[in-house]
This record gives structure tokens, C-alpha cells and sequence, in this order.
């Protein structure tokens, strides 16, 4: 059970949502829609597109967004278009999108093992305007990486414990790899580290200690050509923090949700910073269970969960406490007023948007209250897990059919 002030601390998360008008969302043609559906608004899009570049002093050239957020190729063109040239992926089908779309420049920021490195060996050299790279958090990954067409980052653990090399063995390792003519910088990704006062504080000691990294390398010989940090909750203390450009390094930002602006961001990035929810999840009541809950078609596999319930906040409606999701339903509790009928529409605001856009195969795009496309999520899912082996997917599925018939 949670206790009373984790309770209000959630709810105090969803109401930030309210702040934005229901009626600038809603659309006609809503009713001829098949729910759930993933609605996405250009316009919004451009607008947090617009509020990162002013934070950043007006430099796209400054930002390094994640794709796993965007996964649309039309959103990530939307990117292209507004001067963003390099950016960060996971997957090799976030790579390959880029690639198909002409990015200058793609990090993959994940440990790439295995096949993998093939694979993303591959593309540099079957892209060859797109200049890609790769995170290794040892020397011994650096140095049996054989391929020139790739370039490396060496990743390290700010204390987010997930990947990278402790802080105390960089500069020794570096110093090795610093040499190298694939070394293309360090990457630092504190995404541990909340935006409120406390967790900027933090992280800008951990920016510092960065700073000194670099300053203990140039002393060495080595120069940094690009430190790459942060996420959205400090992208904004990063920006801030001037010695991470000392001695000729270029400091880039890698903040990937700002682009949807879902309840988590919206809580960590100041209010008055112009960002607004740009990506939604229209949803359809399908049963009222109780005169004072309704159930609604947007389960788990609809808006994700992994952030933690309430999986989401539902525009216009602060009286509505959404509970927890089974895989397609989700149960929402009324406290009080309005209580929908079945049938009746909802706008969900996803409480963590990244794995909420890779639930669907499709998104409508909506602007000024009407439907103007439908895009396909094409950074959805993975390539074929025998992607570049066997030719192109198309090829891969053929042959794979023929084997099987024989």
C-alpha cells in the first residue's frame, strides 16, 4: 500500500497536465477512430523542438537527441529540419532510420556485442554520409573493434550503475585509447539524476568532475573532440556549465523526450520553458463497473507501465485517478463529478511516452482539431534478428519462407 504523501506526490504529477486545454487536443473524426490510437500534433512537436534549441542558446548543433523517443522518422525529420544534425540511438533500426534520412551523425548508445557489431558496421559502410558511432566501456572492447568504418566513444558510469567504466579508471584508460584515430569522445549519461534543486546539484558536481577529466587529459596530450551528456531531467545544468567546453571539446545534450513531453518531463523541465504534451493516446470507455470508475480500452500494451502507476494522466479531467492496468484495460476511478458513459472518449497523457509510442504500429497526426496523416512508427520493434545477413527484410523473408517449404 502506499502511504499518503507518495499518494499526493503522484497526484500532484498528473495535475501538471492540466494546465494545458482539452480542447486544443480534441479533433473531429475521433469517433471514426479505431482505439486505442497514438495521436501525435506536429505543431506541439515543433514547439518543444523550438524550446530545446532556445535553452540551448540557439545552437541545434548543441543538442544530441535520443531517438527512442521520437521513433517516427517524420518526427526525426522535423528534427532535421530545424538544423538537428546528430543524434543517439539504441537499436539498429533507430540507426538505420537515421541513416535512410540522411542524419550526419549517429551515436548508438549501447554496448555493441556480438552480431550487433556487425551489424552496425554494416550500416556505417552502407551509409557511408552518415558518421557513426558506438559506446565501449573497457580497452580491450576499443581496441578489438577492427572496423574503421566505426567510431567509439568511451562510456562512462556517473553512478547510474547501468553501463560504462567506473569514474576512477577513465583517465587511465583513455589515455590509452585517446591515441586512437576512432576515439571520438566521452559519453556520461546521468539519467539517475532528477531536475529539481537537489538533483541539479548534483549533477553539476558530477559535470565538474567531467571538466577535470578533461583538463587531466589535455595536460596529457589528449584532447576530447565531443563529451555527450545528459538527459531531460538536467540537460539544462549541462547547458549551463561552461567548462565542459574547455580545450576545443564540443558538449552536446542528448534529452529525447522533450520532443512528446510526457507527465515525467513535464515534471522535471521548468514550467515556463514552452514545453507541451505533443503526443497522446486516445482511448474509448468500454465499461462502467461501479457508479464511480469506468473502464477504458488503454491497458499496458496501449500506455506503458514500466514508469509506475497511475500509467498516465487524463487531459481535462484532474478528478480522474487512473489505476492499475491489466494488458487492454485500464480502470479509471472517478472522484467526483463528470462520470463518462461507455463509449465516451478520454485523452490519455502517458506518464512515460518512449516505450508508449513503440506500443503502436501507427500515429495519427493531428493539427488544428483535424486529422491531416497517419505516419508509420518506423523505429518500432527491431530489425530482423537476421538483419543484413540475409539482404534486406523483404529478401530475408522470402528466403526464410523457401527454406521452410522445403
Amino acid at each position: 500500500m502506499r502511504d499518503q504523501s507518495e499518494k499526493a506526490e503522484l497526484g500532484r504529477d498528473l495535475s501538471i497536465v492540466q494546465r494545458f486545454e482539452l480542447a486544443e487536443y480534441e479533433f473531429e473524426g475521433a469517433k471514426d477512430i479505431l482505439t486505442p490510437a497514438l495521436v501525435i500534433y506536429p505543431d506541439f512537436v515543433a514547439a518543444n523542438i523550438s524550446a530545446t534549441i532556445q535553452r540551448l542558446g540557439g545552437d541545434p548543433d548543441r543538442w544530441r537527441p535520443h531517438v527512442k523517443t521520437a521513433k517516427l522518422a517524420f518526427v526525426m525529420r522535423q528534427m532535421m529540419t530545424s538544423g538537428v544534425r546528430n543524434f543517439k540511438a539504441a537499436t539498429t533500426l533507430e540507426l538505420r532510420t537515421l541513416c535512410e534520412l540522411g542524419a550526419s551523425d549517429v551515436l548508438m548508445a549501447y554496448p555493441a556485442t556480438g552480431y550487433c557489431r556487425k551489424r552496425v558496421a554494416q550500416l556505417a559502410v552502407q551509409y557511408p554520409n552518415t558518421r557513426v558511432s558506438f559506446l565501449v566501456d573497457s580497452v580491450e572492447s576499443a581496441l578489438g573493434w577492427k572496423d574503421n568504418a566505426v567510431g567509439w566513444f568511451v562510456d562512462i558510469n556517473p553512478g547510474m550503475n547501468r553501463t560504462g567504466m567506473p569514474e576512477r579508471d577513465v583517465l587511465e584508460a583513455v589515455t590509452i585509447l585517446g591515441g586512437h584515430k576512432s576515439f571520438r569522445g566521452l559519453h556520461y549519461y546521468d539519467g539517475h539524476i532528477h531536475g529539481d534543486g537537489l538533483g541539479e546539484a548534483e549533477a553539476t558536481k558530477g559535470y565538474a568532475r567531467l571538466a577535470e577529466l578533461i583538463h587531466l587529459l589535455h595536460d596529457r596530450g589528449i584532447e576530447v573532440p565531443e563529451v555527450v551528456t545528459s538527459g531531460t531531467p538536467t540537460f539544462g545544468a549541462a547547458v549551463d556549465h561552461s567548462p565542459l567546453r574547455t580545450f576545443g571539446s564540443i558538449h552536446r545534450v542528448s534529452p529525447g523526450t522533450v520532443v512528446y513531453c510526457d507527465v515525467n518531463s513535464l515534471t522535471e523541465v521548468p514550467a515556463t520553458s514552452g514545453y507541451v504534451p505533443a503526443a497522446l493516446v486516445l482511448s474509448t470507455v468500454v465499461s462502467k463497473p461501479g457508479d464511480d470508475m469506468v473502464t477504458c480500452d488503454a491497458g499496458h500494451k496501449s500506455v506503458s507501465a514500466d514508469a509506475g502507476v497511475p500509467t498516465c494522466a487524463v487531459l481535462g479531467h484532474p478528478e480522474f485517478e487512473p489505476q492499475t492496468p491489466s494488458e487492454e484495460h485500464l480502470t479509471i476511478k472517478v472522484k467526483g463529478g463528470f462520470c463518462p458513459s461507455v463509449g465516451d472518449q478520454l485523452y490519455l497523457v502517458p506518464r512515460h511516452v518512449c516505450p508508449t509510442v513503440n506500443n503502436f504500429d501507427e500515429a495519427l497526426l493531428v493539427r488544428n482539431g483535424a486529422i491531416v496523416g497517419i505516419e508509420r512508427v518506423s523505429a518500432r520493434g527491431r530489425e530482423s534478428p537476421r538483419a543484413g545477413s540475409m539482404g534486406e527484410p523483404f529478401e530475408q523473408r522470402e528466403q526464410m519462407n523457401q527454406h521452410v517449404a522445403k
